[in-house]
């Protein structure tokens, strides 16, 4: 279990390590769906890019973001953006990060406990897994407390990343160690 801090800007800021193209935001890729949410508080808002905005939950905990896959993805970084300043008993303090196939094989990897958090909170899937990133179809967060016993939550922006090399495998931008010449081939190098 990891008490979570928030992260100073140089090492675990997302924006950052995209730019220097360590890390691909695989989020995208994903369909994003809530346990509950308040109206004009829901996915677009936790996915826009401003840390002005924010989902807010509307229900018993635990409070769930489910992101589904089209095909396996390998996810190496979750860092998730709160602010106890702001939010102060609508912060998470108790995250629990879930990953699977579906919504029935769920296996927990990280269970963090954050202390006050005002920043990103950077989340190493790859610790759970010998160092390597863990491949799912199925990411889930739980906001299973949250500060001061608040009952809704408030997350401000989350991002899923994969490292750039993992891009390369599955994108026609990159050679292949092959090429496929034949029609009958080349329609096997995407996954439908």
């Amino acid at each position: 279990m990891n008490s979570g801090k928030s992260a100073s800007k140089g090492e675990t800021d997302p924006v950052l390590k995209k730019r220097r193209s360590q890390v691909r935001e695989v989020g995208s890729q994903g369909v994003w769906s809530l346990s509950s949410c308040k109206a004009g508080f829901g996915v677009d808002q936790l996915r826009d890019d401003n840390l002005e905005s924010y989902w807010q939950s509307d229900g018993p905990q635990p409070h769930l973001v489910n992101v589904q896959f089209k095909k396996k993805t390998c996810i190496e970084d979750i860092c998730i953006y709160a602010d106890f300043k702001l939010d102060e008993s609508y912060t998470p303090s108790r995250i629990s990060i879930r990953t699977g196939s579906h919504f029935h094989d769920l296996q927990e990897v990280e269970v963090m406990e954050l202390q006050e958090p005002t920043g990103w909170i950077h989340i190493d899937c790859r610790h759970a897994n010998n160092g390597q990133g863990i491949r799912a179809f199925l990411v889930q967060i739980a906001i299973l407390s949250n500060h001061q016993n608040g009952r809704d939550t408030h997350i401000r922006q989350i991002k899923i990343y994969s490292t750039a090399k993992e891009d390369n495998a599955f994108n026609n931008n990159v050679d292949l160690p092959f090429n496929f010449t034949t029609v009958d081939f080349n329609k096997h190098t995407t996954i439908r």
